[in-house]
């Protein structure tokens, strides 16, 4: 959170507090006169219930054609573990063409109620340059309170030295008189961002046991799924727009028939909007060589039980947020250059558009092609396997859609991101109101 100590805060007084400190006549009323604001935000700690009780001097507009003003804030994590929140100000009916942007970072060892207050005091200095152009302009006040102690502003000491680190468990256990099961999954990672470094390594587990009783034959069916996985990336910054290094993962799978799979390469980036317009707009061109080493837990189809290909992938990510809407889409294409026809082609596109007032349009797919199973287990899946989803079938086309239409109820889209064997996977959608999903 933004703390000068030579400026601790600067408040607004709305129509009430004006009055009574200026002993003028009461206001007229203020429904046609304050500015028409429409609130845009699907960030963390983004509370419009405390925004609205705390900014009284505007009127909050329910859709943004009803609006004097578009408030669009997005917001993206720090190297340090905190949120950078950029809050833009778009211009509508007489403020057409007046646009403004301002930030608001947290620090890491923020509450949210200190990160929601902070956020909440930048809206209402960010909303002052409007208010001055309406009749309310005379009736608020600017406070400032000064500091208790005069600071003296040294550099920081940093015992860290930039370090976040994280750690997570969970697990679950349930059954039935036929149906039994557990599930435990772990995560640790350790992430140092600098002026002209990242660094990201993190470590991960997953294990599955499940037992099925059949009655009629007496038998027991017991199913068992594990997946662990580490990962480092080194990125050096090259300018606003290039970044260069590396990056290694190392994977078990039973799903993939890997007793142990390991990539690792360099790869060079090229983003051409730069850093700074991020939260807004980003088109991603990511290129990537590497050496992907094998060692098959069951002997596959090709009759191997361990090799060594190199391969290279392209992947395309774009993502827009808009007021009229979002885009997030990503094109991938990994070839391995043992065999130029063994490759895999991944694609995903979300689209959401404000119709007109109160509709919202979500539109999801993704589509792949898929030439490069070579690792899939000689011996034919048991139909056991197949239902319990124990390894991967023999599958060349992945296509999977979903659409809904969203009546006034706000969706949170998570980001997406690239998996580390090279697959675009989809972390989660969150919705207070969930649509149907149909897929095929």
């Amino acid at each position: 959170m933004f703390r000068n100590p030579m400026l601790v805060s600067a408040c607004l007084w709305g129509v009430v507090c004006a009055e009574s400190a200026a002993g003028q006549e009461p206001a007229a009323d203020t429904t046609t006169q304050a500015l028409f604001v429409f609130l845009d935000c699907n960030a963390p700690n983004c509370d419009f219930d405390h925004f609205r009780r705390e900014i009284t001097w505007i009127n909050w507009a329910r859709d943004r054609q009803d609006a004097d003003l578009h408030l669009l804030i997005t917001a993206q994590r720090t190297g340090g573990g905190g949120w950078q929140y950029t809050l833009d100000y778009l211009g509508r009916r007489s403020f057409d063409g007046v646009a403004k942007s301002t930030l608001f970072v947290s620090d890491p060892d923020d509450t949210d109620t200190e990160i929601r207050d902070g956020l909440t005091q930048s809206i209402a200095l960010g909303l002052v340059q409007f208010v001055e152009a309406t009749p309310l302009a005379p009736r608020l006040r600017v406070m400032y309170e000064a500091p208790e102690l005069v600071v003296v502003e040294r550099e920081e000491n940093d015992p860290w030295n930039l370090w976040v680190f994280r750690i997570g468990a969970e697990g679950d256990i349930d059954g039935e008189s036929q149906e039994r099961g557990y599930s435990i999954e772990g995560y640790a990672s350790a992430d140092r961002v600098s002026e002209d470094l990242k660094i990201n390594f993190s470590l991960s587990g997953e294990y599955d046991h499940e037992e099925f009783d059949e009655v009629e034959e007496g038998v027991t069916f017991v199913n068992t799924a594990e997946d662990y996985a580490a990962d480092l990336l080194m990125v050096w910054s090259l300018g606003d727009h290039w970044s260069a290094g590396g990056r290694t993962h190392v994977n078990r799978s039973t799903f993939l028939n890997r007793d142990l799979a390991m990539f690792a390469g360099p790869a060079l980036e090229y983003d051409i909007f730069p850093y700074s317009e991020s939260t807004r707009r980003a088109i991603v061109f990511l290129y990537s060589i590497e050496l992907a080493v094998f060692n098959y837990e069951l002997e596959t189809v090709e009759g191997k039980t361990e090799e060594v290909l190199p391969r290279h992938s392209l992947l395309i990510t774009a993502a827009v947020q808009q007021p009229w809407g979002e885009i997030f889409g990503s094109v991938e294409g990994i070839q391995y250059l043992h065999d130029p026809a063994t490759h895999r082609i991944n694609t995903f596109l979300d689209i959401e558009y404000r119709l007109f007032r109160g509709l919202n349009l979500e539109i999801s797919g993704s589509f792949s092609r898929i030439k490069d199973q070579f690792y899939l287990p000689a011996e034919d899946l048991t139909p056991e396997e197949i239902l319990l989803r124990r390894r991967q079938r023999g599958d060349q086309l992945s296509v999977r859609y979903w659409d809904w239409v969203q009546l006034p109820v706000r969706l949170k889209i998570r980001q997406y991101r690239q998996s580390a064997d090279g697959q675009a996977q989809a972390l989660a959608v969150d919705a207070r109101t969930g649509p149907e999903r149909r897929e095929m």
